[in-house]
């Protein structure tokens, strides 16, 4: 993907006023456009949404950047501020009942992000709504947005309140990312930030079935099926269109039925896929007789292939320590038959339900940059991958939380030219990449000020165990960031019909 800047014209600094930086210096910023159309933005929401969500449940979590877990070398205790410490408030209040771990109330602006890396596979990380004037505005890792910190990924959406594969508020499509320069340019994880200006969301509504007419002038999701009809149905079709039309006409179905080897009419040979306990009972004639075993096929795949398959394959890991998944094959038998038929073209839309913009919904956590160290924080994220020595202690369907106090002292991280990372004790691991950090929590309100999103994960006494995460120290820089993607205006995708918005 070529490089756009977004023309985003601004009238002032909404956050406080940041030195001017010299004509020839770099900006502090850059920015790529997502899905900025909203017929774009419909078919992404769609792609997740579809089947009940069955893209969200086949999502993984963004894999570890780095093996063996990097250690954090410590850097001078020098403060890193470069101004002035400055902070935006959050906005919204939670309402109604929210879910709750142990004696802490869970922030509703919490949530997954959702793309597709550049390999096509489904993956996720956590993330936040924060505060911006047009109420649109997600905060996440860098890394969680831009690949190698280049490209954008694609199709990414935002599904507040996440949870076990349900999208309670709906899908917010991204429109505009914005990230730090040195990101973008040098894959340098001192920005590894994001935050990204969704449009409003929107969640399926069911399908409705209509004429020929309504359904070509529908702008939104649309699609027509073949069905068989009695003859009845066909006749008062015909009368009713003058004749035999495109909509309804006679044909021939053909139906297979399943017979076994020794059937001695015309048959036809097939295989299919089969898991390995249906494959071991047609091996040992426990199984339906008019099937039988084929062949095995072996692939090998990564880890990555590997912990996110959910075909019918066996997954093992072999002696050599080789990630493999066997499939199984079994060949049938089947006879066709031809009878003459009658079939209607029947036509349906798709509705959709805007769920509004997303500070509205669930509110926004404030922002803040050059606050001094060694400040209580809390994070909030969805940690999945199993730490280093391949205990698996989260899942990932549900949010969890780190509490504490982070470090005093700024640390380097050489392998991600990291030069000032914030640190904080906690053992969550992979998937709770982009959790925010929230200053100055309120477990009533469930509202803070965001000063950092996770980047990188640690094993500092070297147990094969996570036991440190680190987040880019907000400073300036990022608060210019955060200017820009706060100017940048969305609207909603679909009408109050559901239909498909210009």
């Amino acid at each position: 993907m070529k490089r756009l800047i977004v023309p985003l014209i601004t009238t002032g600094l909404a956050i406080a006023a940041l030195t001017a930086a010299p004509a020839h210096a770099a900006p502090d910023w850059a920015t790529d456009p997502l899905t900025p159309k909203p017929a774009d933005a419909y078919g992404v929401a769609s792609f997740w949404l579809d089947a009940n969500g069955a893209a969200l449940r086949k999502a993984t979590q963004f894999p570890t950047d780095s093996k063996p877990v990097s250690r954090l070398v410590t850097k001078s205790p020098d403060d890193p501020f470069d101004g002035k410490a400055g902070s935006v408030a959050p906005t919204g209040s939670e309402r109604g009942t929210s879910a709750k771990i142990k004696n802490i109330n869970l922030p509703r602006t919490i949530g997954k992000v959702f793309f597709l890396d550049a390999k096509g596979e489904y993956r996720w990380c956590s993330a936040s709504s924060i505060q911006s004037r047009h109420r649109n505005l997600v905060a996440t890792a860098g890394h969680c947005v831009y690949e190698s910190g280049k490209d954008v990924y694609t199709k990414w959406v935002f599904v507040p309140g996440y949870y076990k594969g349900k999208a309670p508020w709906g899908v917010y499509p991204g429109a505009y990312a914005f990230t730090a320069y040195d990101l973008d340019t040098y894959d340098d994880y001192d920005g590894d930030y994001a935050f990204v200006a969704v449009h409003n969301g929107f969640s399926l509504a069911g399908d409705k079935q209509v004429g020929k007419a309504d359904y070509d002038k529908w702008a939104g999701d649309k699609w027509a099926e073949d069905v068989e009809i009695i003859d009845t149905e066909y006749q008062k079709c015909k009368d009713l269109n003058g004749g035999e039309t495109s909509n309804c006409w006679a044909g021939v179905s053909t139906t297979a039925d399943l017979v076994g080897p020794d059937y001695k009419g015309p048959k036809k040979q097939a295989f299919k896929e089969v898991d390995k306990d249906e494959f071991t009972a047609a091996a040992t004639g426990d199984g339906n007789g008019t099937q039988a075993p084929e062949k095995t096929v072996v692939d090998l795949v990564t880890k990555s292939e590997y912990e996110g398959y959910k075909g019918s394959g066996y997954r093992k890991i072999d002696a050599a320590g080789n990630f493999t998944i066997t499939h199984y094959f079994l060949k049938y038998w089947v006879k066709e038959t031809s009878k003459s038929a009658y079939f209607k073209t029947v036509f349906y839309i798709g509705l959709a339900k805007d769920t509004g913009r997303l500070g509205d919904v669930v509110g926004g956590q404030g922002f803040a940059w050059n606050q001094p160290t060694a400040r209580k924080v809390f994070v909030f994220g969805y940690p999945a991958e199993p730490h280093p020595d391949g205990h698996k202690a989260y899942t990932g369907l549900t949010p969890k939380y780190c509490y504490g106090t982070t470090a005093t002292k700024t640390y380097q991280v050489n392998s991600f030219k990291v030069e000032t990372h914030q640190a904080l004790r906690c053992s969550m691991t992979g998937g709770s990449d982009g959790s925010p950090w929230l200053l100055k929590y309120s477990n009533t309100k469930r509202l803070g000020y965001l000063n950092g999103v996770t980047s990188l994960f640690h094993d500092q006494d070297g147990n094969d165990r996570i036991d440190f995460i680190t987040s880019p120290y907000f400073d300036g820089e990022t608060a210019a960031v955060y200017n820009k993607a706060d100017y940048a205006a969305t609207k909603p995708i679909v009408g109050p019909n559901g239909e498909l918005l210009k």
